[in-house]
């Protein structure tokens, strides 16, 4: 396993209660959060802890509903992938119009003649599959639902989609975890558990750090602040926390013949996260490309001067913002996209690395 990335999910132990808790009840619920804060690792972890088979869709990576059959069949072979499972799934696919073909090395696969728009029988019996495995296992299984709002982008009608909320109220044994940034107000209406991620807090994220570094043989120097500085960086979101860690981590290895003795300085902190955002800033140049004008606004606006107000007049004004709904439209915007918090968090931007690069790329 690469240095730092934890083997189990650090800091969240009562989410992790939680979810545990609605699996082994068979309740379906929504996780929300901004992107690597820890929504997939949380369900992967409750799931592994109740001894839940757990399969994985994102519907970013769909952009029809042929791709989207071919993920979900996919992610039942990849859960259910036992010699006597497969034999249960060659047997139910006899009254299917598929087929399982094991003559693969890799992995046996669901394959169906193409035919498109005629998917609608696969979906209702690939849909099923999982149900029928998991009542013959005595298993539970869950279904983790990644971006599903970008269903409608080829479900322009939502047959698709109103089908799949019927399915997440009505299936046993099989649990529906829909991943979100924020919940959509039909999914309160569910009264769906929502399980909300919020930044980890420093003194949470202390522990971790120190020991993981000290198991690297490493230790942040007190006289220099060295520690603090880097929890400001990272905020309290985990995935940035563990790539700063890491990149620290192989610069202390490359300068080790000059210091050996395992202390890092702020000023290597410093410097490595300036190498770290410099390794990925062609990526925030294209997010920030693609985004409308109006939004790379209000997104560099924060990261120069942040501010729980920016609907307020004065910040308008010195930011050259636009007035009324087209400022809160792009706010809303950007936190769906998981860019920014929303007001319970002040507005601030929500991915540290990103913060980061905008500050110097635009002083």
């Amino acid at each position: 396993m690469p240095p730092f990335v934890p083997r189990s999910l650090p800091c969240r132990e009562v989410e992790l209660d939680l979810v545990t808790s609605l699996l082994q009840r068979d309740s379906d619920f929504v996780v929300t959060g901004v992107p690597g804060i820890g929504r997939r690792s949380l369900i992967r972890e409750a799931a592994k802890q109740v001894g839940c088979r757990c399969l994985e869709i994102d519907f970013l990576r769909c952009r029809n509903a042929g791709q989207f059959l071919r993920f979900l069949a996919d992610a039942i072979t990849q859960a259910f992938a036992e010699p006597d499972e497969l034999t249960k799934i060659q047997a139910w696919s006899l009254n299917q119009p598929l087929t399982l073909d094991q003559t693969l090395a890799s992995q046996a696969r669901l394959v169906w003649p193409t035919n498109p728009g005629k998917e609608w029988p696969l979906f209702e019996g690939l849909l099923a599959l999982p149900q029928y495995l998991a009542e013959w296992l005595n298993c539970q299984v869950v279904i983790v639902f990644h971006n599903f709002l970008h269903i409608r982008s080829w479900d322009r009608r939502g047959k698709w989609e109103t089908y799949l909320r019927q399915e997440i109220q009505q299936q046993n044994r099989v649990s529906y975890a829909l991943i979100a940034t924020v919940a959509e107000p039909w999914m309160l209406a569910s009264q769906l558990p929502v399980i909300a991620l919020a930044p980890l807090a420093d003194p949470e994220l202390r522990p971790w750090i120190t020991q993981s570094m000290a198991a690297a043989g490493l230790t942040f120097e007190a006289e220099s602040q060295a520690l603090e500085l880097y929890l400001s960086y990272v905020q309290g979101h985990l995935k940035d926390a563990i790539a700063l860690a890491q990149r620290i981590w192989l610069d202390c290895a490359a300068l080790a013949t000059h210091s050996p003795t395992g202390l890092i300085q702020a000023h290597q902190v410093h410097s490595s996260m300036l190498t770290l955002v410099q390794d990925i800033s062609v990526t925030f140049e294209a997010l920030l490309l693609l985004l409308p004008p109006t939004q790379a606004r209000v997104l560099e606006s924060l990261a120069l001067d942040p501010t729980d107000s920016p609907q307020a007049s004065a910040y308008i004004k010195k930011h050259q913002l636009s007035r009324g709904g087209g400022l809160q439209g792009a706010l809303n915007s950007l936190e769906q996209k998981g860019l920014i918090y929303g007001p319970q968090f002040s507005y601030r931007i929500a991915l540290p690395l990103l913060n980061f690069w905008l500050k110097q790329r635009l002083r």
